[in-house]
């Protein structure tokens, strides 16, 4: 189905030869956002440019870093808008992406994008060998974020610092090389089959990495302190060593790195941080649900622990459905996750794949989650999973695509440095620091680049989203963003992409009945979003349509154009006495929220 750009069509219903078949928020087009979610890596890249690369608009750029410091730091990523490479969200990023691959490499493949893939993970652990020259030193950062900020240039040409600094023995990072080391194990897997050796050297770095992080311990923001101004580390470094503890078991199933997970569950806090978010900083609920595998797969000797990790794994999936009795993951009333107005859609992704990857855990195990609001399985997991994705494909109060590219309703003026500013290719006049920003980023024109498969920070806490490319706060990509969703969108790209019981099957009528809901206005009224939705009922039989029965869910407001039978259900307004066949009739309500559901209780024909 095709994204509209006013109204877009929220809700399907399809009645056909006897069932209700309830037909998910307009389809989207999960194939092509897999491909440009990997495309936009591409996009990021910093050094050389390969021949076969294929976002064109982009050249080689930062071909001197490391040169002062006398280490070939060439290559990477930039991690977001700017053109500095921060060694912890890069990490992050190649963690989740190889985790994507791990989980859901077939159906990656499947879709004809595991070369793209693959190409994307060693992009960045290419990168990492090179920052890592020997076993306790780590370059995290080539680049000035105060000076990088303080200019609007395309990386082609920048002007700005590309000092570079690393932590060591004596100036410790455990974070960084925690998360650094996680990133190169869960890589080492990806490459197992495909490139054994070079899986090993990975799986080498990965090792020295992780030592390195516990025998020298300290936040790396302690000694990259330009980093603290933008990637701080604010849940220290606990949760990395674990993170890369489990990770280096994955990949070597050594028991001494479980055991470390293990012994250290409690000291490090693994089994006693209860945690909302998953994020390139907070690893935790990441760790938790890897850990919950390793149960589930009867794969670790102490299982009184691992059931620890599990009970807190499960307190950040419960609280993401809003099953806990306290402490939930809040939501926008179009249903989005929000946890902060900063890229909030990061937290929005990381925690998709998270209950993606944990659905399919209980999946293989026909396993039930307890929420203290009540048992849970694998289809309402993966179920909320697919709503958060959706909405970030245009499923939403907007319909508004928030990867760029998808649909024919995205953001147009990103924060992103080079898409804002004609290609290097195009026209090579120099950009100079401050006239960039006085030419192109006050520009209220599109962006000149259209940076396909990046998804910007999103909407605030009211579904609102201002396509601003000052708005820094809701329209900057990070790689941290595109990192968890390559695997989620693989999965729903595959085939049996739901579960059975993921949605509702109802007997009700010997012929066919079509709705939809759109989305025509919205509106702030005392700090609260409210909208207008339109319903339409189609007749698609060949036979009259003599009496219906529907029941309409979840509706917070009022509701024109039915007649009340009941507390929730309704029939024909009181002007309409039957619907002829490929005729429809329509409805609106107006309502705080997600569209309520709508379901046929019973219909008669001629």
């Amino acid at each position: 189905m095709a994204f509209l750009p006013k109204l877009f069509v929220v809700s399907m219903f399809l009645i056909r030869t006897g069932e209700l078949l309830i037909c998910s928020h307009g389809s989207p087009d999960y194939a092509s956002a897999l491909h440009n979610s990997l495309l936009f890596f591409e996009g990021q890249r910093s050094g050389h440019l390969p021949s076969t690369q294929r976002v064109t608009w982009r050249s080689d750029s930062a071909l001197s870093d490391g040169l002062e410091q006398g280490v070939n730091l060439v290559g990477g990523y930039y991690d977001a808008g700017d053109n500095v490479k921060f060694g912890l969200p890069m990490a992050f990023t190649i963690t989740m992406l190889s985790w994507s691959v791990i989980e859901y490499g077939s159906q990656i493949d499947s879709a004809g994008q595991l070369g793209y893939a693959l190409e994307a993970i060693k992009w960045g652990t290419d990168y990492f060998i090179k920052a890592h020259p020997e076993p306790n030193v780590l370059w995290g950062e080539v680049g000035d974020g105060d000076s990088d900020h303080y200019c609007w240039q395309r990386p082609e040409e920048m002007t700005t610092s590309r000092q570079a600094y690393s932590i060591s023995a004596s100036n410790p990072g455990s974070d960084l090389a925690g998360e650094t080391a996680a990133a190169m194990a869960a890589a080492s897997i990806v490459f197992k089959n495909a490139d054994s050796a070079y899986s090993n050297l990975l799986l080498s770095h990965a090792k020295e990495l992780f030592s390195f992080a516990d025998t020298y311990r300290g936040r790396y923001d302690s000694s990259i302190t330009v980093a603290r101004k933008y990637y701080q580390s604010e849940s220290g470094y606990n949760d990395e060593l674990l993170w890369s503890a489990l990770w280096l078991y994955e990949a070597t199933s050594d028991k001494y790195y479980l055991d470390y997970v293990i012994n250290n569950a409690n000291a490090l806090g693994g089994t006693g941080w209860a945690m909302t978010e998953f994020s390139w900083d907070v690893k935790y609920a990441g760790l938790q649900v890897l850990a919950s595998k390793v149960l589930i797969e009867g794969r670790g000797p102490n299982v009184q622990v691992l059931q620890q990790y599990q009970k807190q794994a499960e307190f950040f999936l419960c609280a993401c459905l809003q099953k806990n009795s306290g402490k939930n993951v809040a939501r926008t009333p179009g249903g989005l996750i929000y946890t902060r107005s900063w890229n909030n859609m990061q937290y929005v992704v990381s925690a998709s794949f998270l209950l993606t990857v944990y659905s399919d855990y209980l999946a293989k195990t026909n396993g039930v989650m307890q929420c203290p609001a009540g048992k849970t399985g694998a289809a309402e997991l993966f179920s909320f999973a697919k709503s958060q994705i959706d909405y970030i494909l245009g499923d939403n109060p907007r319909g508004t695509s928030y990867m760029v590219g998808m649909g024919s309703n995205y953001p147009q003026r990103v924060h992103h440095r080079a898409a804002s500013i004609v290609s290097y290719k195009v026209n090579p006049t120099f950009v100079a620091c401050r006239v960039g920003y006085s030419t192109w980023y006050a520009s209220k024109a599109s962006d000149p680049n259209t940076h396909v498969g990046a998804i910007v920070g999103g909407p605030d806490e009211n579904d609102n989203y201002a396509d601003d490319r000052v708005n820094y706060d809701q329209s900057e990509p990070t790689t941290y963003n595109n990192g968890p969703i390559v695997g989620v969108l693989a999965r729903l790209n595959s085939v049996g992409s739901s579960y059975g019981d993921a949605f509702a099957v109802s007997k009700s009528s010997s012929s066919s009945l079509f709705i939809s809901q759109a989305v025509t206005s919205s509106w702030k009224s005392q700090g609260e979003t409210f909208y207008r939705y339109q319903a339409t009922v189609k007749n698609n039989s060949p036979n009259t349509l003599l009496s219906i029965q529907l029941k309409v869910q979840g509706l917070s407001g009022p509701i024109w154009g039915l007649s009340k039978t009941g507390s929730n259900t309704y029939t024909f307004p009181k002007w309409q006495k039957s619907l002829a066949p490929g005729q429809s009739m329509t409805f609106v309500y107006i309502h705080g929220g997600p569209e309520a559901a709508i379901s046929v209780l019973s219909a008669n024909f001629l």
